[in-house]
């Protein structure tokens, strides 16, 4: 058994230390570090292990970044096939844990899982209900006067409609994260309460960035949930000298014959013109079968190809395999008259 002290004898050490006798043994602070030696000028922090920040405030703001330009492009592809003027901005861009995510959101809402290949895991995003049937509504041809915000699950009918409206929102992504690592972003699955789909544990790190959608009158939110374990082999190529050396990335020859792929593939409208002549609205009431117009192009003359509204080749007309075709003779030369 350990010795105990009396009251005298504690009296008598408190004296000693005052008198300074017995010096006061200094508690040896020992600092476990991978990295640093030098334990005078190691920086502590506080860490909150229910919020961890395993994201560096250099990589958030890249993230911003890149979403910034995602909305920017999203809000052009809506205005486009909603034939309004529709405004996408990031509202907020921050690490929390899964669970933080999930209490947060409305139930039902619209909630997607999202697969990005090659990335192992999935991500989240969930449409406020405030927007969606705005957007429904005037995909169906309603003006949004008045309209009720149902609360209940989407219909199939109603689920089929966002779904043109996130394949659109998956190609503006797909785009904007093209200049860190080419993605195949597609829709897993989709669902009304997000209490009953749980793609990491509660505690996991996401970062959840915060779009703002305004359409005419309505407005709604947008919220993308990306986990920390899907986006971290990459993590390392969003640091801040990456955004610096974009122009370089553009003029790389791997960019270069990624954009002449995608152009190879785009369809073009290939127009062959016989003829052109005038006519008068008499005579063009009054054709019938059986009735000839006459041009000032004879028949064995050039047949003009146009691709799109540009005239570019020269032909001739005549049969293949029982069809019509155009036999292509050469390019139009700056001095034919065409």
């Amino acid at each position: 058994m350990s010795e105990v002290l009396d009251q005298s004898e504690i009296d008598a050490l408190l004296a000693a230390v005052d008198s300074g006798d017995v010096q006061e043994e200094e508690a040896s602070v020992q600092i476990f570090s991978r990295h640093r030696r030098d334990l005078e000028h190691v920086e502590v922090r506080p860490y909150d292990f229910k919020r961890p920040e395993r994201v560096s405030k250099d990589q958030m703001r890249a993230l911003q970044t890149l979403h910034e330009g995602f909305a920017r492009n999203f809000g052009a592809a809506l205005s486009s096939f909603l034939r309004t003027i529709v405004e996408v901005k990031v509202a907020n861009c921050e690490q929390m844990t899964y669970a933080e995510f999930i209490s947060s959101l409305p139930n039902p809402t619209s909630f997607n899982l999202i697969e990005a290949k090659p990335l192992e895991g999935q991500m989240c995003l969930e449409i406020s209900p405030l927007i969606i049937y705005p957007i429904i509504d005037r995909l169906l041809g309603g003006t949004n006067a008045e309209l009720f915000i149902p609360q209940r699950p989407m219909t199939m009918i109603e689920t089929r409609l966002i779904g043109k409206v996130t394949s659109r929102g998956l190609l503006a992504l797909a785009e904007a994260w093209a200049g860190i690592k080419a993605l195949d972003f597609k829709i897993a699955a989709t669902e009304s309460n997000p209490q009953l789909v749980q793609i990491v544990p509660p505690n996991e790190v996401v970062v959840v960035i915060g779009f703002e959608l305004k359409m005419a009158n309505r407005a709604g939110t947008m919220n993308l949930c990306i986990p920390y374990n899907v986006i971290e082999p990459i993590m390392e190529e969003l640091a801040s000298q990456s955004w610096f050396n974009t122009a370089r990335l553009i003029k790389s020859p791997d960019m270069h014959r990624r954009i002449a792929g995608t152009l190879n593939l785009a369809p073009v409208t290939v127009t062959g013109v016989l003829a052109e002549t005038t006519i008068t609205m008499r005579d063009l009431m009054g054709l019938a079968v059986g009735d000839v117009v006459v041009t000032e192009r004879p028949a064995s003359g050039h047949v003009l190809v146009s691709v799109g509204d540009q005239k570019r080749f020269l032909a001739h007309i005549g049969q293949y395999k029982g069809q019509r075709a155009l036999k292509v003779l050469r390019p139009i030369q700056p001095n034919d008259r065409v």
